[in-house]
């Protein structure tokens, strides 16, 4: 709304309080009993006059908010795309027949990304009922090659689509991607609890861990932990190592190791990373896409299933998404469930201690989690520019360490 409409509005309603205080004259004309209601009609149209312009002065500043937001917030967001992916994106739309203009894209910001900025390319097009051609964007966050090896991360994603696994890799820039544009349903934290849903996830994360991929099939969980405690240590102030007990996680980390190492487990390529916000869902189809395996590697697939599980604390779409809540860490019949979909998914028979072993590995295995998202979170927060209490993150997942490992290996 302009000034302009302001004086309009500023206008009317100096007419209007003169008109409604001359009403007393028009209703004196109408002192007969047939003629009440008539009386009260130009009294309540007045008044509504009134109403109606205190209520255009009222509303100017929300609409005028309303109408910078709707105007700034694209081109703002569109101007975080590099130039040399806005080059990747042009040359990909101008292959579309039918899309009119390849550089009328439309940008879109997707929420709750914590390694890297996630954005929804959108083109108009010709064809009728307003459908649009869509890509992915991904910029890598500042600092996080710390946690992998982008070239491998790119190995992975396309090996993963010649497996049928996830989207397409349709351009690489210095500093991102450009991917295809899956078109289903990114889950939300409560559809990891709902039953059905979380029978699709298991049967989908079995088909996952035995995919066959490049690569020698070893444990990659403890080189990683060592690597990133050194990590913590050299970006850390005395003081925050000493406030998060980082001079004990060698001897915790290799007491771990050793506990775990003797059991006879089972290793595959594992997603690392099992949050909602990597697993969509076609809603005609049901079936279930893993995505971003930029911390994906072969693993005990026990130590997946226990990532999944601590995510399940997580809702990364509040107010506070740094906070987790273990209330919500599945019960033993939930996880029952979830293991006994998984071991049986690809036709084998279900065997009780089968069961039993895998839900025992677990829990152990959910330390080994705390400790690697804690260790996360600390180096987060000193190379990552996202807007995420990282800090405080990592304290939750450590005191979720320090608070469940007696209950499981006792005072070790």
């Amino acid at each position: 709304m302009s000034f302009c409409s302001i004086l309009v509005f500023v206008s009317d309603l100096v007419n209007n309080v003169i008109n409604y205080h001359n009403c007393r004259s028009e209703v004196d004309r109408y002192r007969s009993p047939e003629n009440a209601a008539a009386s009260r009609e130009i009294c309540s149209a007045l008044a509504n006059h009134l109403h109606w312009g205190l209520w255009g002065i009222i509303s100017f500043p929300r609409w005028a908010k309303m109408r910078t937001v709707e105007v700034s917030e694209p081109i703002e967001v569109a101007e975080r795309i590099p130039k040399e992916a806005k080059k990747i994106l042009y040359e990909l739309a101008s292959k579309w027949s039918d899309v009119a203009d390849s550089r009328a894209l439309e940008v879109v910001q997707l929420k709750g990304a914590m390694t890297n900025e996630v954005y929804q390319v959108n083109w108009p097009t010709m064809s009728k009922g307003g459908v649009s051609r869509k890509v992915l964007v991904r910029i890598y966050g500042e600092g996080v090659d710390v946690f992998f090896d982008r070239e491998n991360e790119i190995r992975t994603f396309e090996c993963m689509s010649r497996h049928g696994q996830g989207p397409l890799l349709l351009g690489r820039f210095a500093n991102g991607r450009v991917e295809e544009f899956i078109n289903a349903r990114t889950l939300s934290a409560a559809d990891l609890r709902d039953p059905k849903v979380s029978s699709l996830i298991a049967s989908k994360l079995k088909e996952f861990h035995d995919l066959d991929m490049p690569g020698q099939a070893k444990v990659f969980l403890w080189e990683r932990l060592r690597n990133w405690l050194k990590e913590a240590h050299r970006l850390c102030s005395p003081e925050e190592v000493k406030e998060f007990q980082l001079d004990k996680f060698a001897d915790e980390i290799k007491t771990l190791e050793a506990i775990l190492s003797v059991e006879d487990q089972n290793i595959g390529f594992c997603h690392n990373d099992l949050q909602y916000g990597n697993i969509m869902m076609d809603e005609e189809s049901k079936q279930v896409t893993i995505i971003d395996y930029e911390y994906a590697s072969f693993n005990p697939v026990a130590y997946d299933l226990a990532n999944h599980f601590c995510e399940m604390a997580a809702d990364y779409h509040t107010q506070t998404p740094h906070v987790l809540d273990f209330n919500k860490y599945p019960d033993v019949e939930e996880q029952k469930r979830f293991v006994q979909t998984y071991l049986t998914s690809s036709g084998e028979k279900l065997i009780d201690t089968e069961v039993q072993k895998m839900l025992l590995l677990i829990e152990k295995y959910a330390l080994a989690n705390h400790l690697h998202w804690g260790l996360w979170g600390i180096i987060s927060e000193h190379v990552n520019e996202i807007d995420f209490e990282y800090m405080e993150y990592a304290r939750q997942r450590f005191q979720r360490y320090w608070l469940v490992k007696p209950q499981l290996l006792g005072s070790n």
